[in-house]
């Protein structure tokens, strides 16, 4: 499991390739690095938590008072597969865990 530190987001390539080369399965939480070899990523829809803030945003440029705003956060998740690598590795993910994949990468 990666965190989503800088750091490794910085160095994504150089993990992917360890992480295949020592045939390590990999999670982190970005699309981006299931996308650049990663086995899955699993992490808040960064789209649902930019609309949040927008709307916060707006609310309090329209005059609202920011102690009567409710605290908010992302509540979606997406999952993204990497069957390719999955294969690479030697293993399968099951049948219940793709039909909640929101993207399998082939």
């Amino acid at each position: 499991m990666i965190t989503g530190d800088t750091f490794f987001t910085t160095h994504q390539d150089q993990i992917v390739a360890l992480a295949a080369r020592y045939l390590v399965p990999t999670i982190e939480k970005t699309r981006e690095f299931a996308v650049a070899g990663g086995l899955m990523s699993y992490a808040s829809d960064y789209q649902d938590a930019f609309h949040l803030v927008g709307n916060f945003t707006g609310r309090i440029l329209k005059g609202e008072n920011l102690a009567d705003l409710p605290v908010q956060q992302a509540t979606k998740v997406k999952l993204v597969l990497n069957s390719k690598i999955a294969k690479a590795l030697g293993l399968t993910f099951p049948i219940a865990l793709l039909g909640r994949a929101d993207e399998v990468i082939e």
